[in-house]
């Protein structure tokens, strides 16, 4: 356990730390706290939920990720990412059914860690990540469109072709205050990065719109127009469990689960790069999984690690997890003291801020560049990104998953397939002038799985026919997965069946475990095994 848990903070703290780097490390957990603020309450209020529930996932999850992650630099929270799923779970099972999928996805993510499949995770292919991401930030900028253009509508569609047509059908009833203060936002937001490096734009943005909605008594709805007063306090609550129903929510967690871990783990490769560091993913697994166990019981939404609050960190001087524990603290100061004030945030500013997210989360640069693509990869994001937007998440990456999988075999088969025929077509035993007569050599090159298997198995059999005495080389075969290991079986019998020796050279020791374990006894009594072709070749010399 201790080799697969190891909180980066307890490594630092124990070969010492600087009261310099302590000192940037808190200014940088300050800064990104403010940055972490209008976030919060947007992923929030866009989730379906009230806004502190957004700031009490900041807070909770923010403060265990950093304390018990492992990564030096990583910052926890709500993200962009889980809009579109918990506004459906939320949808669906209500706030008691969020709780519970959460846990369930918690506890998913500890799994992952303790089984070690924080390097696993890091894999999944780039195309099917820009798919689900691309058709997320699609989601997000067509959920912000009512507010972002101030249309009164009660009963808005879950769909995203339904959203779009009771959008088209309302353009008459646009606000356009609500417009204005979205386009304001928007501005602000962009504008100020490039003249104010130090305090992020949408917080100066939230600020100024909202001082200037209520000089002027804008006719804009607020956030206390839809959540009234913004509580300030975290209770802890239990949800109501039954039994029966928690098949209803794996599907659910799993996809909160898959898609926190993939998040997270590549928001640490991100900072890993920025600070020449190394995370230690399985720890980040299991911090991840532990603040999603224990943030719903405060109030909280689904968490993960986040790449621009992360870079913002790194940007301002973080280096050691004392700034996302910081960042924690800022924003429990923030809700204690100032958060009733947020209740004045007009509805329209929070989507201008989320239609940049959404722009920034969209990877449309990476979207289009892998359709310029293989064939393959753009299967793969194009059947992702649709089944985000127009069917749901949860499918999205299963989906996407299994068409990865069965495209990578598709893949690894024509490799195996051409390299076999080539091996087959350019003359198998290469310049063996002085095998004795009847002796063949066949090298099975690579892995013998199930892409392979099947082909190998039928070359094997087509040679050992033209021969007394077959020698296998296997010095490149790292395994034998059980489709191969049938196959091989498969074809040695018959061969023995034929009469042909059969000789294998090159096997690994493990290998030659695995064999023995697997093969039946009659075959192994049947083939010999050596470790190197020369001693294969002097016992071919002896059967002849």
């Amino acid at each position: 356990m201790n080799s697969i848990f190891k909180p980066k903070l307890f490594t630092i703290l124990k070969n010492g730390i600087s009261k310099k780097q302590i000192t940037s490390d808190v200014l940088a957990g300050v800064v990104v706290g403010i940055v972490a603020l209008p976030l919060a309450i947007a992923f929030a209020v866009a989730s379906g939920v009230s806004p502190e529930k957004g700031l009490i996932t900041a807070v909770v999850a923010g403060f265990l990720i950093s304390f018990l992650g492992g990564s030096r630099v990583q910052i926890g929270g709500p993200t962009g990412a889980f809009i579109v799923i918990v506004y459906g779970i939320v949808h669906q099972y209500g706030v008691n059914g969020l709780i519970i999928s959460t846990v369930l996805a918690g506890v998913i993510l500890i799994l992952f860690g303790l089984l070690k499949l924080g390097t696993l995770l890091k894999f999944i292919p780039h195309p099917l990540i820009v798919g689900f991401t691309s058709g997320i930030a699609l989601v997000i900028f067509s959920t912000q469109i009512k507010d972002a253009l101030g249309l009164t509508i009660t009963d808005l569609p879950s769909g995203f072709l339904e959203k779009w047509q009771i959008y088209l059908s309302n353009l008459g009833s646009v606000n356009v205050a609500a417009l204005l203060v979205t386009l304001a936002t928007i501005a602000v937001t962009l504008i100020s990065g490039k003249f104010v490096k130090k305090i992020p734009g949408s917080f100066l943005a939230i600020i100024a719109v909202t001082l200037v909605v209520q000089l002027f008594k804008l006719p804009v709805a607020t956030i206390e127009t839809y959540f009234g007063e913004i509580s300030n306090t975290i209770h802890f609550t239990i949800p109501q469990i039954r039994l029966n129903d928690l098949q209803n929510y794996l599907e659910p967690a799993l996809t909160i689960a898959l898609l926190g871990g993939i998040e997270s783990l590549l928001s640490a490769v991100v900072a890993d790069g920025m600070i020449s560091g190394k995370h230690r993913s399985n720890t980040e697994l299991i911090a991840q999984g532990i603040a999603n166990v224990v943030t719903p019981f405060f109030g909280g939404i689904p968490a993960t690690g986040a790449i621009a609050r992360t870079a913002t960190n790194v940007k301002n001087g973080g280096r050691t997890p004392i700034a996302g524990i910081a960042h924690a603290i800022t924003l429990l100061l923030i809700m204690l003291f100032l958060g009733k004030w947020a209740k004045l945030i007009p509805m329209s500013c929070l989507a201008g801020i989320l239609i940049i997210v959404a722009y920034n989360m969209s990877e449309w640069r990476s979207f289009v560049s892998i359709l310029k693509g293989s064939v393959f990869d753009i299967i793969v994001l194009l059947t992702t990104f649709i089944l985000t937007v127009l069917v749901d998440l949860t499918v999205a990456i299963e989906v996407g998953v299994v068409l990865s999988a069965i495209l990578f075999m598709k893949r690894m088969s024509d490799i195996s397939e051409k390299r076999i025929n080539n091996i087959v077509d350019t003359d198998v035993i290469e310049d063996y002038s002085q095998l004795p007569k009847g002796v063949s050599v066949y090298e099975i090159s690579g892995p013998l799985f199930f892409a392979s298997a099947r082909r190998y198995s039928e070359v094997i059999q087509e040679i050992g026919e033209n021969c007394n005495t077959l020698i296998l080389r296997m010095r490149h075969v790292s395994f034998i997965d059980e489709t191969g290991m049938k196959n091989l079986q498969s074809s040695l019998k018959i061969l023995q069946n034929k009469g042909v020796k059969v000789i294998l050279s090159g096997v690994s020791s493990q290998l030659k475990t695995d064999l023995q374990k697997r093969l039946s006894p009659k075959v192994i009594d049947y083939i010999k095994m050596e470790d190197s072709f020369e001693k294969a070749l002097d016992s071919a010399k002896v059967t002849t």
